[in-house]
């Protein structure tokens, strides 16, 4: 929804709004907030409030620390009571971009990283990408101390019914939570693994969708310790059951027409539709760090759980990297299976658009599409079809991120950078540290 300046004030007083979360991401996706009191909302709406950006992981160094919070009011929302049932008045949101005390653009915002990509895609004669994830979650119990435990309250399975789905209730409450926000909620359910469930949301322009995302977590997040419990985003909380992936559909339309459909071409996609899969393809390994940005989120990525680990693309196959749903028309998109929910999604999308734009700029034709099931193929029949493997570890998709330029030039050098350290540090804080399992397999036998 849009709003100006005016209307947002008259909302404020309206709704007797007390304090106003001045709400951006940092590098690694965690949401951040500078929240003012209603003293300071004019100052903040004229995008005047300032804050310490030395102090959030991969901005800025000590010396060039001032950071501006500019609001998008587009991106106005009051919290509902369920969110925000302290008692001590009433909460509001603006998702905001940040700058220099100078105004111009923070290279580190992950937000402007995507704001470059949906230029570019104008600048090509697209109205825009329409992006629509699937975020799936677990929810746990907490032990007595209210720390999150991976003890599943339910046993139950895909689609399943109360009782075995023991989430039903925390579940409506979060959809209703999301609906009171402005979010149009397509469906709502359990998934496949013990504690496991999705909500899925109405597709939009890929800005939007990030800025979704970024509040889909929080409120589920929020809605479940309402309900005693832990909802977590982490890919593969528990091994030996499904894990959580955040299936991504993507198309562009242009002059308000779905530019991925050709009712007259093979599949009924278009040459765009096409170079755009191509180009997917082609960068997948170069932009799974971003897409897949944990440890853990490579003990997702195996055979058997519903997860992809070879690059291709399929018509209908599910355990293709890329999938195209059944739907024509303007409903005509392509699925991308591998990504998780711990991405930070700015940069993830950041990263899709960039590998389908340079497949259109550079005119890439993806190989024939893949009907087989890819987990029961031998090796010999994917060399054969020339079907390359997925990383396996974050510190090969690392390795592979190092090298292209295409998601250098997508993210800009601030962030390319200070995601690579710091991903590194984290593989390498995971390498040196002996695990539970080590203990269990060496310890009596050496």
């Amino acid at each position: 929804m849009s709003y100006t300046k005016a209307e947002i004030k008259k909302l404020l007083k309206q709704e007797d709004v007390k304090f106003l979360r001045l709400q951006f991401s940092d590098i690694m996706g965690m949401n951040k907030n500078v929240e003012v009191p209603a003293s300071q909302f004019e100052k903040a709406l004229d995008g005047e409030i300032m804050f310490d950006g030395s102090s959030i992981q991969g901005f800025t160094r000590i010396e060039e620390s001032d950071m501006l919070l500019k609001p998008d009011y587009d991106t106005f929302l009051v919290f509902p009571t369920a969110l925000e049932n302290s008692g001590r008045g009433r909460v509001a949101r603006l998702i905001c971009d940040v700058s220099h005390p100078d105004n111009t653009p923070f290279m580190g915002d992950p937000r402007y990283a995507l704001k470059r990509q949906v230029e570019r895609l104008k600048a090509l004669g697209f109205d825009n990408a329409y992006t629509g994830p699937e975020a799936e979650f677990f929810l746990f119990l907490r032990d007595a101390e209210g720390r999150p435990t991976t003890t599943s309250h339910d046993a139950a399975g895909y689609f399943d019914l109360a009782p075995v789905d023991k989430g039903e209730e925390a579940r409506r409450d979060m959809v209703n939570a999301l609906v009171s926000m402005g979010f149009e909620i397509e469906a709502a359910h359990h998934e496949v693994a013990p504690g496991q469930h999705e909500i899925d949301f109405k597709y939009a322009d890929a800005l939007t969708t990030a800025d979704n995302l970024a509040t889909f977590k929080l409120v589920i997040k929020r809605i479940a310790l309402n309900h005693g419990l832990h909802a977590t985003f982490m890919p593969k909380p528990v091994a030996g059951i499904n894990g959580s992936g955040m299936h991504t559909h993507l198309s562009l339309f242009k002059g308000g027409q779905n530019a991925f459909f050709d009712e007259s071409a093979q599949y009924q996609l278009s040459e765009v539709a096409l170079q755009f899969i191509a180009g997917l393809l082609e960068h997948a390994s170069s932009m799974a760090a971003i897409t897949n940005p944990t440890v853990n989120s490579y003990k997702r990525l195996t055979p058997g759980y519903e997860a992809p680990t070879n690059i291709a693309w399929s018509a209908a196959n599910r355990s293709a990297m890329i999938r195209i749903p059944a739907r024509r028309g303007l409903s005509t998109r392509a699925e991308l299976r591998m990504p998780d929910p711990a991405c930070n999604p700015y940069l993830a999308l950041t990263a899709m658009l960039a590998a389908g734009i340079d497949g259109i700029e550079k005119k890439l034709m993806p190989p024939p599409p893949i009907q087989r099931n890819i987990y029961h193929m031998s090796v010999r029949e994917r060399r054969k079809h020339q079907i390359k493997e997925l990383p396996g570890t974050l510190r090969e998709a690392l390795g592979t991120l190092r090298k292209s330029r295409l998601m250098r030039e997508a993210l800009g050098d601030h962030i390319y950078e200070h995601f690579l350290a710091a991903k590194t540090i984290e593989y390498d804080h995971y390498r040196v540290t002996v695990h539970q399992w080590e203990l269990d397999t060496y310890l009596a036998e050496h």
